[in-house]
This record gives structure tokens, sequence and C-alpha cells, in this order.
């Protein structure tokens, strides 16, 4: 009895051509995200490449990706305080002082910015998290009702509150202060942190609540020592929204400051006047300011990778 192999049509399948085949739903789907990522990273790359473009580079019709000369100079005036005439700078108008009275030395901007944000940050978790787990884990009355009402309290625009808030605060003597501005931006995120970490703590069990407890833990002590182990990832993803939220807020940051205290987007809008606007300094400070944010999305990567997907496989 003979053992040769068949032949490919005696076996009833043909022999793959050109290798695997990659299937067109896959193909089409990487070639979709690959235009959606361009859509979000084009913006970005252009004010990046206009922040060390020469004044006469960065309006140039069409615009120049490659091709020129790269320059330094308008960092080297936003965050090391050099002096604009030793670049040519004046050309454009600069003269070393935007339209509000401000520098275009930026470094106390970002410092402002980077302590309101770290402070509103802990605040936020500090309150919201408590409140999300009591929102989880007590079976209250009316309880879905009260958490809408907690989200409501984000609907509101800031304008709103916006005047009252100034008010209020120069009566207290908080307008121009960290802890005002810490405060209010605290209170603008709080509601969307409870319920983004009450969705959280509803993907850990109740059992293991009841097995603490079973083990001689109060309730509070179950809560720290246990429950905030598994959410670790969601803390982390609420801290960044939080701390995203508070860098890029612009409303309330210009009511409540005047020149005190200057966050990064209210001192970027004195870069602009009537007469002209500095773009090379507007996109130095901009893509400056990025980096914070891209330094503490690292920092916790893991937690928040863990924390997006949180739920996702049981």
């Amino acid at each position: 009895m003979s053992s040769a192999p068949l032949p490919a049509s005696a076996s009833g399948r043909r022999p793959p051509r050109g290798g695997r085949r990659v299937p067109v739903a896959k193909v089409a789907l990487t070639v979709a995200s690959a235009a959606v990522a361009l859509i979000f990273f084009l913006p970005i790359l252009w004010w990046a490449l206009a922040s060390i473009k020469p004044t006469q580079e960065i309006l140039s019709v069409p615009p120049k990706l490659f091709g020129f000369e790269p320059t330094l100079d308008w960092y080297r005036v936003v965050l090391l305080n050099a002096d604009p005439t030793a670049f040519n700078l004046e050309e454009s108008g600069a003269v070393g002082r935007g339209s509000g009275g401000g520098t275009f030395y930026s470094i106390p901007y970002l410092r402002d910015s980077f302590i309101v944000g770290i402070g509103s940050t802990a605040l936020v978790l500090l309150l919201a998290t408590p409140a999300a787990y009591a929102l989880s884990r007590f079976r209250m009355r009316r309880r879905k009702d009260l958490a809408f009402w907690v989200l409501s309290q984000r609907m509101m625009p800031p304008i709103v509150a916006a005047f009252p808030l100034f008010f209020m605060f120069r009566e207290l003597g908080w307008v121009d202060t960290y802890h005002g501005l810490i405060l209010v931006h605290a209170a603008i995120n709080a509601p969307l942190a409870t319920l983004l970490l009450m969705s959280f703590f509803d993907e850990v069990p109740v059992d293991l609540d009841d097995a603490a407890r079973v083990d001689g833990a109060t309730r509070f002590g179950a809560f720290r020592g246990v429950i905030l182990n598994y959410v670790r990832g969601g803390l982390a993803a609420t801290a960044v929204l939080a701390f995203v939220f508070s860098w890029n807020e612009f409303l309330l940051s210009l009511v409540l400051t005047t020149v005190g205290i200057r966050t990064v987007p209210v001192a970027s809008s004195t870069f602009t006047t009537a007469f002209f606007t500095e773009w090379g300094y507007l996109a130095a400070l901009g893509t400056a300011s990025m980096v914070p944010i891209f330094v503490f999305i690292l920092l916790v990567q893991r937690h928040l990778v863990r924390g997006l997907t949180l739920g996702a496989v049981k």
C-alpha cells in the first residue's frame, strides 16, 4: 500500500497562495485608526514645529513641515527669560511683555498651573473616593437619583458661577490665591470623579468587604486596606482626568486671578493683542505645557491602563 501524499486536488484543499491572507476588515480598521490618529496628532505636530520656526516661516503658505532652519529662540525667551531683542524677535512686535502686563517668561505660569493642578487633583480624590464608595456600597433609597444629582452639578456652565464666586472670594480675600483656585477646580471636577470612581467600586465584589469585616476590620478599615488596592487603576485614571481638566481650565482661572497667579491658559491669552498674535511664544509655551501632562501620564501609565480596562474582562 502506497503512502505517497495525495495531490492538493485529491485532498479537497488548495495550497495557500502568497502566504497567510490578512482579513480585509482588519486592514480597513488599521487604516481608519491611522486616519483618526493623524487627525488628532497633526495639529500637535504643527504646533510643535511652529515653536522651532523663525517668525516668517510660522504662517507661511503653504505651511512647511520641512525645509526651514529650526531655532530655539522662542524657548530661550519663554523658559530661560532671555531678552527677545537679542534674537531679533522684536520684528514680530515682541517687546518682552504680553498684552495683560505679564512677561513672556513662562516658568512662573507653569509653576502656578502645576501647583493648582496637583492640589485640586489631591482634593478631588480626597472628596470623591469616599463619596463614590458610599454610593456603591450603601443601598440607600433613591440611590440613582442621588448619583444623578451629583453628576448634574457638572452640567452647570462655569460662567453661571464665575461672578458670584469672584464677589464671594473678594470678600474672603481668596482672589489671586492658590487655595481659592484649588477649591474651585476641585468643586468642578469632583462630581464627574465621583461617578467615575463609583463605576470602579461597582466592579469590586462586595464579598471582599464582607470577608474583611469577618476578619475583624471595620467598614473604614476594609475600605482603606482592601478595596482601595483593587481600584488603584481607577484612582489613577480619575487623577489623570482631574489633573488635565484643571490644567486646561480657563474661564474661572481668568476671573479669579489677576497678576499674582496666572495659569498657563490665562497667560497664553496675554500673548494676543488687538494688533498681532505672538505665534512663536504661544507655540513654545503650548508645547512646553504638554510635557507635564505626558510625564504625569507616564508615571501612572501602568495603573491607568488597568483602570481603563477594569471590568472589560470578567
